[in-house]
């Protein structure tokens, strides 16, 4: 496979995970901001703890998704590798579980409170078994088994214009999560439920708050940059400038959404336990697979070249 070809197959997974992430956002909005509403403290138990699984099976839906964005420009470096398509590839195709369990449980929530729990359930299974047939089946039963061509051993450097397309492209990918949690967020803090929180909650929300709207406004900085400072054109400087920006805002994203998981658990099972446990976790999850995992693949891979190069 040439590098030109690399370069397109790369942006063609980018893109597909871009697409892939809008539905994940619209049912992730939902499950934060439900917990708001003036009924949901009337629904079960069992439905809110429902609810709260299809919360964190869509923050894992979300988090493969942003995560190939995040390894390209880290353990890749930017460059166009069969390594970050076979990334992506995995990726993707992992997201579409948890994001199907992710729609099942919504379903059930909203279903069960409108029909009772009988239809809920029903609704929910039917749900989850068309998802897991549209996508996950039909993909496997038109799968055809191709031949993979040789590639040479030493790949050839990426151009500055791909590496830059592809970096704005995984920016765009990272944003719509972003967005859809800080629109949330500032409209949580209008609502009765939220006054009602204990003031420490409030504190956490409004440090999370804080965190995602400094990601959002980090995710929208490359392309100011890009256009206000080196009018448009291609520059090594403006990439590692960039780069650098999409890392940062991940980091700066994932305290964000862990601080409202927390909220969201608290509003759950009023346990300061499940909510810091939860929250934690959340953060855990999100800088090992956005940061810590391709960081330490990075370092694996360089320390070999490094022995060779000291003896």
């Amino acid at each position: 496979m040439t590098t030109t070809e690399t370069d397109r197959k790369l942006k063609t997974a980018l893109d597909e995970s871009r697409l892939l992430i809008l539905g994940a956002q619209v049912l992730f909005g939902f499950q934060f901001q439900a917990t708001f509403q003036d009924l949901f403290g009337s629904i079960p138990d069992v439905s809110r703890w429902i609810h709260g699984a299809g919360l964190m099976f869509l923050l894992v839906s979300i988090c493969f998704l942003i995560a190939p964005s995040l390894h390209h420009q880290i353990l890749f470096q930017g460059e166009s590798r069969e390594g970050a398509i076979g990334t992506a590839t995995w990726f993707a195709g992992a997201s579409l579980l948890p994001f199907t369990l992710g729609l099942g449980a919504a379903a059930f929530v909203a279903f069960e409170r409108l029909f009772g729990r009988t239809v809920g359930s029903l609704v929910s299974i039917s749900f989850l078994l068309t998802g897991l047939t549209l996508l996950y089946g039909v993909g496997f039963a038109l799968r055809r088994h191709r031949k993979t061509p040789s590639v040479p051993g030493n790949e050839g450097e990426t151009q500055l214009k791909t590496k830059i397309e592809q970096m704005l492209t995984e920016a765009r990918v990272m944003l719509p999560g972003g967005q859809a949690l800080l629109g949330f967020q500032l409209v949580a803090t209008l609502t009765k439920s939220f006054h009602e929180l204990p003031y420490t909650y409030q504190y956490i929300h409004a440090a999370g708050l804080c965190a995602v709207a400094l990601a959002v406004t980090l995710l929208m900085t490359p392309a100011a940059v890009h256009r206000i400072a080196f009018a448009g054109e291609d520059d090594a400087g403006f990439f590692r400038i960039g780069s650098l920006l999409v890392i940062a805002a991940s980091c700066s994203l994932a305290f964000g959404i862990a601080a409202d998981v927390a909220v969201v658990f608290y509003k759950i099972s009023r346990s300061n336990i499940v909510a810091g446990s939860s929250g934690v976790g959340a953060l855990y999850m999100l800088l090992a697979a956005w940061l810590a995992y391709p960081y330490w693949r990075r370092a694996a891979r360089s320390s070999p070249s490094k022995k060779a190069s000291d003896g």
